[in-house]
């Protein structure tokens, strides 16, 4: 059994390198899901022991060596999580601010209600010091704000409000102040009055220079090419995607074209690539260049050149770096003579990724893009043990398209239905009729217009790009209106992903026969995505808003206001409806300004605003009391008020098998960290025991964590 061992690892000399990116990640994804953040003493002696395990297995036998390099790695993967969240650390508000506000335009987008959404730094707040002032604060804009846009580096002043980042809309969700903490966002909130211009923008920096070129280029696009067409073909070149408005985001996700919307490892890589084709074949062309100039080489540096320009004109965001990254150690492996589409050189990007930013992990455009590439790499290069020339020549491309957008969708689709819970049906053939139409019309044209715009022609290359965009919204909004385009998943558990990557990566990497253990993973996780179960009651962070699980679907208890959390309730159901549809169903009982779900036998109730607070004798009956408001005398039962809810974030109520109420928090599940730390120490799930099974009696609960709190 030893032997088998040692040569089973032996065997895997050749492909080891793929498994470096893979163990950084298991210690960077170990660092996020950790309950408390780890010292800096403990991860200096796990390295110090886990070195000298390389040391004793190279000694005693060195097939053992890889696997104590494993666990190095995945230490060090915790080490540069942690030492990324201490350089990002910035300022937080700990309070909900309303006042003046002034701050430098360095970013411009829209929000999910679709209005325009200034980030400012550079932020100056009334009564407040500069080192406690956030770095950043990002802004949505509502009301009659000034027609004309505002300018990247303006200085601009507006009265407006000013809360921390929000933590998860429920616990285990999508975690917003974590996602903040990495973009050194203090604070967010909006505004109804006028913005004010304070100063006209200096560009000093060369950051704001291709800031406003960039702004400057998706505004003389959009007025060549009005309309969302304009829109699409400044996202595409620019990245700036203000101009463009949520139904034709909705159908473009409904169609699985988002990805072309998002400037991304597609549109880098078809931009280098039409770059490197076009300049290899050209000078090839030229007499005696080919024969004494290394083109090959000549036209890969170009690519990267060019694909660096793109890179800073489009904002530079982290899914055009991961893309950017990707195609330069593709192309540097054309300048060294080596082969460029190899899963080696995935590894290599992957690391790089990790070293800089090991927070894009858990996101979904690092998951995505990865598994695509990986896929296709792996497909393609075992398609190249078989025999095509019995293909016909004209048949080639095609079958090429059809399959890397079939395996490219297969490969993304879990990663996919788990972050946005929806599955796009129709996704293959909405992907075959836009993709090859962008690689050979729309992203060369793009190229054309920017070639020609010195000579003020660009307007040759925009209406052939319109022309490729026209169809591809047009496949976009046909595809999403059939019945039946899309279908909603609920949301997994959050050990699914980890899983169903692990299984995946082994199939792919491991060589030999013990490749098909990874099938197993690939199946425990659908399993666990099966049983995976959504909380029977939700409770929303302010305390007014409740969400009780039933044979219809989640019934709310309230049909506007906090729609926000609404939506991402539903969404995780995997049964999205409108608000005020899921507030008509059946399950809750309300009267007044009170809402009471039952939960098996327990009773929680729900209380919105001091008038009926004050009016409520006790806590009414039920064992769970929550309000929007500060109930500061003590009542017989559990008690979530405002103060509460604020350290714990959302709720999550479940009756266990033993027959107790168990009361998760987000603040819990997230545990204490960085991100989150004014929110005070993280609680685990509270347990209210039921007596021989059965509720107890109201008047005997006690609310102790409640009366600590005070």
């Amino acid at each position: 059994m030893r032997a088998l061992l040692e040569n089973a690892a032996l065997a895997q000399r050749g492909a080891l390198i793929g498994w470096v990116p893979v163990c950084l990640g298991i210690g960077i994804g170990t660092y996020f899901a950790l309950g408390q953040e780890p010292g800096l003493i403990g991860l200096t002696t796990l390295a110090a022991v886990a070195s000298a395990l390389i040391v004793v297995a190279r000694l005693v036998r060195v097939a053992y060596a890889p696997l104590a390099m494993a666990v190095v790695l995945i230490v060090v993967g915790v080490g540069l999580a942690k030492y990324r969240t201490e350089a990002m650390s910035a300022p937080v508000l700990g309070f909900r601010y309303y006042g003046p506000i002034q701050g430098r335009v360095v970013s411009i987008d829209r929000s999910a209600s679709d209005a325009l959404r200034l980030t400012l730094d550079q932020v100056v707040l009334a009564r407040m010091a500069p080192d406690r002032t956030p770095k950043r604060v990002r802004v949505s804009l509502h009301g009659d704000q000034p027609a004309a846009p505002f300018a990247p580096g303006t200085v601009i002043i507006l009265t407006g409000h000013l809360s921390p980042p929000a933590g998860p809309a429920e616990p285990g969700g999508f975690d917003f102040q974590r996602h903040a903490w990495f973009l050194e966002l203090g604070g967010v909130g909006y505004t109804r009055t006028p913005a004010l211009r304070l100063a006209v923008p200096e560009q000093t920096s060369l950051a704001m220079r291709i800031f406003a070129m960039r702004m400057a280029i998706s505004s003389a696009v959009q007025m060549a090419m009005p309309g969302e067409t304009g829109a699409f073909a400044a996202a595409i070149m620019t990245g700036d995607r203000s101009g463009m408005d949520q139904g034709t985001l909705a159908d473009l996700r409904a169609s699985n074209l988002a990805h072309l919307l998002a400037i991304s490892g597609l549109h880098m890589g078809l931009l280098t690539g039409f770059i490197f084709a076009t300049l290899r074949y050209g000078l090839v062309l030229l007499p005696g260049v080919g024969l004494h100039w290394p083109v090959k080489k000549i036209a890969a540096a170009c690519a990267m050149l060019v694909g660096a320009f793109y890179l800073a004109l489009s904002g530079g965001n982290v899914a055009t770096e991961r893309a950017y990254i990707m195609v330069a150690v593709m192309f540097a492996a054309v300048l060294l003579d080596r082969r460029a589409l190899t899963l080696r050189a995935v590894a290599i990007a992957a690391i790089i990724v990790l070293v800089w930013q090991p927070e894009a992990l858990i996101g979904p455009g690092f998951q995505m893009s990865f598994a695509a590439t990986t896929a296709l790499v792996a497909v393609f290069g075992a398609l190249r043990r078989f025999d095509h020339s019995r293909l016909p020549a004209w048949s080639r491309p095609i079958l090429s398209v059809v399959l890397s957008s079939f395996v490219a969708g297969l490969a993304t689709a879990p990663f996919a239905a788990a972050h946005f819970n929806q599955i796009a049906h129709y996704g293959l053939i909405a992907n075959l009729l836009s993709v090859p139409l962008m690689g050979v019309l729309v992203m060369p044209a793009a190229v054309l217009a920017v070639c020609l715009a010195p000579f003020g022609l660009w307007e040759v290359g925009l209406w052939l790009m319109e022309l490729g965009l026209r169809w591809i919204l047009l496949v976009a909004h046909t595809v999403s209106a059939q019945p039946g385009a899309l279908s909603h998943v609920h949301a997994p558990d959050w050990t699914v992903l980890p899983v169903l990557a692990l299984g995946l990566l082994w199939v792919i990497l491991i060589q030999g026969r013990l490749r098909h253990a990874g099938l197993a993973a690939v199946v425990l996780a659908g399993l666990l995505w099966q049983q995976s179960e959504r909380p029977a009651l939700l409770i929303a962070d302010n305390g007014s808003l409740v969400g009780l699980l039933g044979p219809e679907g989640r019934a709310l208890s309230k049909p506007t206001g906090s729609s926000f959390v609404a939506g991402i309730w539903m969404e995780n159901d995997g049964a999205p409806v409108p608000q005020a549809d899921a507030a008509a169903r059946d399950g809750l009982l309300q009267e007044g300004r009170v809402t009471e779900a039952p939960i098996g036998a327990w009773r929680v109730l729900q209380v919105s605003g001091k008038t009926a607070l004050a009016a409520l004798e006790g806590c009414g009956g039920a064992d769970v009391l929550i309000s929007n408001q500060d109930v500061s005398d003590p009542r017989p039962c559990e008690v979530f008020d405002i103060k509460r809810l604020r350290r714990t974030g959302a709720l999550a109520i479940d009756v266990s098998t033993a027959g107790d109420l168990v009361i998760s928090t987000a603040h819990g599940l997230s545990g204490e960290r960085p991100w989150n730390a004014r929110q005070g120490p993280a609680l685990p799930p509270l347990v209210i025991m039921a007596v021989d099974g059965k509720r107890p009696a109201a008047a005997t609960l006690l609310s102790e964590n409640h009366a600590a709190d005070q």
